[in-house]
């Protein structure tokens, strides 16, 4: 149940990351949905084993994390498919 509210976040949270992240991103919104899923569940894992909280269920610090999590994987998907 812990993956299936993170990737329900991750829906919410890799729209706003994609609205707070400065300059544009490739990529619509299937790239933008698959970006927030992979950051939360990223930033979910991450954050709960640096942190030491589990976060669970659906919470501010969850979307928090979430959140920082999708800008993570907008900026390394940037960094990819970045052509010279």
């Amino acid at each position: 149940m812990n993956i299936l509210s993170w990737i329900i976040v991750g829906l919410i949270a890799g729209a706003i990351a994609k609205a707070i992240y400065p300059g544009h991103q490739g990529g619509g919104i299937i790239a933008t949905i698959v970006l927030g899923i992979v950051g939360a569940l990223i930033g979910g894992f991450v954050g709960s084993a640096l942190l030491g909280i589990a976060f669970t269920g659906f919470s501010i610090q969850g979307l928090l994390v979430a959140i920082v999590g999708s800008c993570i994987a907008i900026f390394l998907y940037g960094l990819v498919t970045r052509t010279a």
